[in-house]
């Protein structure tokens, strides 16, 4: 008998085409194969970087942190040796490590993410330039297909005449470079306006 929660999976696969289930798969397994080349070390520090992350976590460091205090200087009240007398060097010492090799496993975790999102956007952008070079091509035999009717008027459209020709991605990139760089200019010549128009201006006479 079927689970209640794998009755909606088994009719959403039977709704999904035979493309859309090859997609699903073919992401599926990209994933598994990055997963894969996961070392055990990496797997290791991002399984504590998450268990770090939990808000329990906090909870249970700001409890420590007050039982420690408290401890130590109650301990004076009744006799006990204090473990860390204030200012609490060996907790100041152990915050400090704490920090540091949180921070670590946070960037190693980090780097890896930033590798894997700049695979990801290398193969969007491979898919999109593969895309865009089909659908020219498809407007181009549209636009064939249509001057062929005897039946269809024929008369020249610009629009689709420039839509069939396949973007050059380096002069997408060039135009988009130099449009950020005029715009970067433009923001920082009124500051710079003002800077010189600052120092053009005579000193205000002491009152």
């Amino acid at each position: 008998m079927p689970k209640p929660d794998e009755a909606p999976r088994a009719v959403l696969a039977a709704e999904l085409s035979e493309h859309e289930t090859q997609r699903i798969e073919t992401i599926a397994h990209l994933h598994a194969e990055s997963e894969r080349q996961v070392g055990r070390q990496q797997r290791f520090v991002e399984r504590l970087t998450e268990i770090i992350g939990q808000p329990r976590t906090l909870g249970a460091i700001v409890l420590t942190v007050a039982l420690w205090i408290a401890f130590n200087v109650a301990a004076s009240h009744v006799g006990w040796a204090r473990l860390d007398p204030p200012p609490f060097e060996w907790m100041q010492g152990a915050a400090t490590l704490l920090a540091l090799l949180v921070t670590t496993m946070v960037l190693t975790t980090q780097n890896r993410q930033a590798k894997r999102s700049d695979r990801r956007a290398y193969l969007d952008l491979q898919v999109n330039l593969v895309a865009e070079q089909k659908v020219a091509k498809l407007i181009a035999l549209v636009e064939e297909l249509r001057r062929d009717l005897p039946s269809v008027r024929d008369r020249r459209d610009h629009v689709a005449e420039a839509m069939a020709e396949p973007v050059d991605p380096h002069a997408v990139a060039s135009a988009l470079q130099a449009k950020l760089e005029s715009k970067e200019g433009r923001d920082t010549i009124p500051a710079k306006r003002v800077e010189e128009e600052g120092k053009d201006k005579p000193p205000k006479p002491a009152q």
